[in-house]
Parts: structure tokens; C-alpha cells; sequence
């Protein structure tokens, strides 16, 4: 039997980052996934500038920048014509959104390759993927958890990650149910494929004439490829032809495009839209993540996005307390911030497929916070715009970005305008004398980027110090 501190099952974009996050925390962490290698499709292929800030702590901005490109504007066809532009975000409400943010647009990247760029660091930070495990069970007990496989020995952890996705089999053996319902009844074909007649400017749509017509067809270029994600809906009860040619068919149907203009279809995928959320995110000493824990409609562009920082928020935790620095009641609260976070998105991504929601600033995920949870503490006699609980914004401080200051897994004391009390060498102390996003005081910024505590004095400081472990 292997033994590790944290087995992750589910080496998709959730399971991936976390073992990131792990490894560079120096826990010894193992990775676990059923199929052979990683997944091959685009699937979710927008990140949004919440998860930019993310993946840009966890070492891989540079190769999602090169990877990927912003979204094109869509363009409307109809009967072998084009006929008008459609732009897909609201660019008023993303730019006041993201005014403290470096990034100020989603970004595409098809899910092949963010998994294949998080894999790579993974295995530069020394961390690495077990593939061809098929875990069918678990046995848990009050020292840890023990995982089966369908073939090959069990591991054996302190505590075990189901990133499993949306059909977990880690979380069917824990018996915790998922509460949802069908966002759509109708069904899509989503491919990856190569094209000829189209360009590369436009995200291509082609509505239906009329009533009776066959379904909408999207096709977009998928940015730093060369490739093209065609995805097509079809009235209830239909069946999805995903093979070659009816891939061809559909696109034949629906466009101006001859069959033979799709010449390669090298991914696709029958997909049924819905939500749905697990009724619990945590049981024992086993927490599920991403789509174990909520399955979202691909619209809007929320579901990697929620998934990725699912897993930024457990990584510290689990980190600190497996160091032995915090105690094991602070991984209470990664249920308690995350499962509403996760509830709130997926009203948001069945608003946005319904049309009863506009991309926008909602979609960038910037807002989202935990002002109500346990762990956020402001003593400030007069409270600010910024509180504990929200994103502490990016910017500079004495001429210094402070995002620069809070890149690494550790915890950062941020002081405008006042004075920095001692705090021990695992925080990091920015100072400056103005900052309008923060305006003036001490703000304790937690290693996942939001504020835990804030004060005018350190008062209490030391005492929220001692809770978290530091």
C-alpha cells in the first residue's frame, strides 16, 4: 500500500491545480486519474480574470498568456451571409470590474491545454500523476482515508480529494447526494475540429431560420490552435451522431459549409446541460472539488473558473494544517466559503444560458468574496469599502505591485497609511502610505488573496495570528 499526506482523485483542471498548490507547499501529495492521460477536448475553454490572478500565483501565467488569446467577437450568419456582429460581454461592466485587476478580459484557452500547462508545473515542482487508476472505494477512519482501485495497490492518506468530476465515483462511495436540475432539455454536440471557409476572426453563429428548423450551430476558433470548437444543439430526445460524419452532417445542415470543409474531427462529446450542487463539500477526512462538488451549464464560462479556485482555497488549508502550524477546524471552513460561492454561480451560469443574464461583471468573478465567513475578522471601528472577506485588489504601494507581494503560499500583512506591528517571519509586510483601493490600515491577506482580518491598529491581530497558525 502507498502512503502520501493527500491523494487527489481526478487529474482534470481542479485536481491539477490543487496538486500545485500542494507542492509547492512541500506536502507530499499524489494525483490519481482513471483514463490513461489527460483529457483530449476544449470543453471549458474561458478563464476569467479572477482565475488569471490564480494561475499567475501558481507559477503559469506565461504559458497561459502564450497559449491562449481573447475572445473574438461573434459573428451572425444567415443563409451563407453574414449579417451582423455580436459581441458576447458586456465591455462596459467588465472594465469597471476589473479596474483593479491586471486582467481586464477572459481569456481563451481550450481545457487540453490549461490541463497540460498545469501538469507541466506540476512535475517541475516535483509533484506527479498517477494515470490508469480507476478508484472504486474508500474506507475512511479517524487517522485517514484509504483508497481502492480497480487495479493496483491502495493509497493510503491523511486526507483524500475527489476532483473526480461530474459523475464522482469518489462521492457515490460516500453516499452524499447532488440537488439539481436541468437547465436545458435539449442536448449538444460539442467538437473540436479542423475547418476550411472559415476565418479565424470570428466566434461563427448560425441561428435557426425559423420554427421547425434544426437547432443552433456556434463555431469558434479556439485561441493558440488551429483549431475550431463547433458545438450544436438538438431538440429533446434527439440522438447525437459524434462520429465523423456526423460531425460533417450537422455543420452541412446548419451552415453554408459543405461536409467536406470539416476535415479532421479530433474530439467530441454528446453533453446534456444542467446543474447541480453535492449537498455537502466535505465528509471525514474527504472533500470533494469542482465538478464533484457542482456541475455547471458551460455558459458563462463559470465552471473551470469556480473549480480552479475550489481547489486554491483548500490548498492552503490543507498545507497549514498538515504542517502541524493550524489546527484541523480550519478545513471546516472550506465548505463554509466555498459550497455558497459554488451555490451563487451555478443561479448565475442558468441565468447566462437561459439569455436572462449578460456576460459582465458577475461572469469575471472578481466580486466574489467571504465576508460572512468564520474566518473573516475586521476590528475597524468605521468599516471601508474594502472588508475582510473581499479579494484584496491589486496595485501599487510605495511604487511596488501588490500582487508581487502576495505571489508565494504565504500569508501578507498589507499597512497604508500606518504602521506595521511585528508579525512572525511567515507573513510578509508590504507598507505604503496611500493605496485608494484599500484605503487606510492593516489588512492580513490571506495566501489565496482575500482579506482575513483588517484593523486600524493591531490590536487582535495576534490573536486571529494564533487561530490560523502562524
Amino acid at each position: 500500500m502507498r502512503t502520501t499526506d493527500v491523494v487527489i482523485v481526478g487529474a482534470g483542471p481542479t485536481g491539477l491545480a490543487l496538486g500545485v498548490d500542494l507542492a509547492r507547499r512541500g506536502v507530499d501529495a499524489v494525483v490519481v486519474e482513471k483514463a490513461d492521460g489527460l483529457f483530449p477536448g476544449s470543453r471549458g475553454k474561458g478563464i476569467q480574470p479572477r482565475t488569471m490572478e490564480v494561475l499567475e500565483d501558481l507559477g503559469v501565467l506565461d504559458a497561459i498568456l502564450a497559449a491562449g488569446g481573447p475572445y473574438p467577437v461573434g459573428m451572425i450568419w444567415r443563409d451563407g451571409e453574414r449579417v451582423g456582429e455580436h459581441r458576447m460581454f458586456d465591455p462596459e461592466e467588465v472594465k469597471e470590474a476589473t479596474a483593479n485587476s491586471a486582467f481586464t478580459v477572459p481569456w481563451m484557452v481550450p481545457q487540453w491545454r490549461t490541463q497540460q500547462i498545469l501538469f507541466a508545473r506540476l512535475e517541475e515542482l516535483g509533484g506527479r500523476v498517477d494515470f490508469g487508476r480507476e478508484a472504486v472505494g474508500l474506507d475512511q477512519d479517524e487517522d485517514g482515508v484509504t483508497v481502492r482501485f480497480a487495479t493496483g495497490p491502495d493509497v493510503r492518506a491523511r486526507y483524500a480529494v475527489a476532483a473526480d468530476g461530474g459523475r464522482s465515483a469518489v462521492r457515490r462511495a460516500l453516499g452524499v447526494e447532488m440537488t439539481g436540475e436541468t437547465v436545458d432539455p435539449n442536448r449538444a454536440l460539442v467538437a473540436d475540429v479542423a475547418i476550411s471557409g472559415l476565418d479565424r476572426d470570428h466566434w461563427h453563429m448560425f441561428p435557426p431560420a425559423g420554427d421547425g428548423a434544426d437547432g443552433f450551430l456556434a463555431i469558434c476558433p479556439l485561441a493558440g490552435t488551429e483549431e475550431f470548437q463547433l458545438v450544436a444543439r438538438f431538440p429533446e430526445g434527439t440522438a447525437v451522431d459524434v462520429s465523423v460524419e456526423g460531425v460533417r452532417k450537422v455543420a452541412a445542415a446548419r451552415s453554408h459549409l459543405a461536409p467536406e470543409d470539416i476535415t479532421e474531427v479530433r474530439w467530441a462529446s454528446d453533453f446534456h446541460p444542467r446543474m447541480a450542487l453535492a449537498d455537502r463539500f466535505r465528509q471525514g477526512r474527504v472533500f470533494l472539488a469542482g465538478d464533484a462538488a457542482h456541475i455547471h451549464s458551460p455558459a458563462g464560462g463559470q465552471g473551470l473558473n469556480t473549480s480552479v479556485q475550489d481547489a486554491y482555497n483548500l490548498g492552503w488549508k490543507l498545507g497549514a494544517v498538515l504542517t502541524g502550524n493550524a489546527p484541523a477546524a480550519l478545513l471546516d471552513t472550506y465548505e463554509e466559503e466555498r459550497r455558497p460561492i459554488a451555490a451563487d454561480m451555478l443561479g448565475l451560469t442558468a441565468g447566462v444560458h437561459r439569455g436572462e443574464v449578460r456576460r459582465g461583471a458577475a461572469t469575471v468573478q472578481l466580486g466574489l468574496g467571504y465576508r460572512e465567513s468564520s474566518l473573516s475578522q475586521d476590528t475597524r471601528a468605521v468599516r471601508a469599502a474594502l472588508r475582510a472577506g473581499d479579494r484584496a485588489p491589486d496595485g501599487t504601494l510605495a511604487g511596488v505591485r501588490v500582487f508581487d507581494a502576495f505571489r508565494g503560499p504565504h500569508w501578507t500583512l498589507v499597512a497604508v497609511g500606518t504602521a506595521a506591528p511585528q508579525v512572525p517571519d511567515a507573513v510578509r509586510v508590504a507598507v505604503g502610505q496611500e493605496q485608494p483601493s484599500y484605503g487606510k490600515g492593516l489588512f492580513l491577506v490571506r495566501p489565496d488573496g482575500y482579506v482575513g482580518w483588517a484593523g486600524d491598529t493591531g490590536a487582535g491581530l495576534d490573536g486571529y495570528l494564533a487561530r490560523v497558525g502562524l
